[in-house]
């Protein structure tokens, strides 16, 4: 039996920005994840972002790699979403995703900060968020693939 704890903060938008998830969408679409995660041998943390895009953060399990865990929740959430919310016929996440290790001495203040994400926003947009994440975590980027 492995003996893991693999904390992820995971990061992704709705295609092109679009800012289709208001307050009560984010509010069921958070626990909807949630049970995908479980689901799957995970347990989510917290979950919570804007209009145009989601932070989770959580546990992964060892045999599911973080590109498929992030394309079985977005692929499942965004059924969902299509489902629940006939309005939202248009929606869809975007392709890509960043996905952040967590130690667990600093998780405490990754889940204030997903926690806080209506706040947060009140200061700054999602891409100087985006940008400010992939800096603070040494990720090489070129802005004209982020935001093409």
């Amino acid at each position: 039996m492995p003996y893991t704890n693999l904390l992820y903060h995971l990061d992704f938008a709705t295609k092109e920005r679009v800012p289709y998830l208001k307050p009560d969408h984010l509010a069921r679409v958070s626990p909807y994840i949630g049970g995908i995660v479980r689901e799957v041998g995970g347990q989510m943390l917290a979950a919570d972002g804007a209009a145009d895009h989601l932070h989770i953060a959580l546990q992964g399990t060892p045999t599911l790699a973080v590109a498929d865990l992030v394309r079985v929740i977005k692929a499942n959430s965004s059924k969902w979403i299509h489902e629940t919310f006939p309005a939202l016929a248009p929606f869809a996440w975007q392709e890509g995703y960043a996905a952040f290790s967590v130690s667990a001495s600093v998780m405490p203040r990754v889940l204030d900060y997903i926690r806080g994400q209506e706040e947060h926003h009140r200061r700054a947009d999602f891409k100087q968020e985006f940008i400010a994440l992939l800096n603070k975590h040494g990720i090489p980027y070129d802005e004209r693939f982020v935001w093409g």
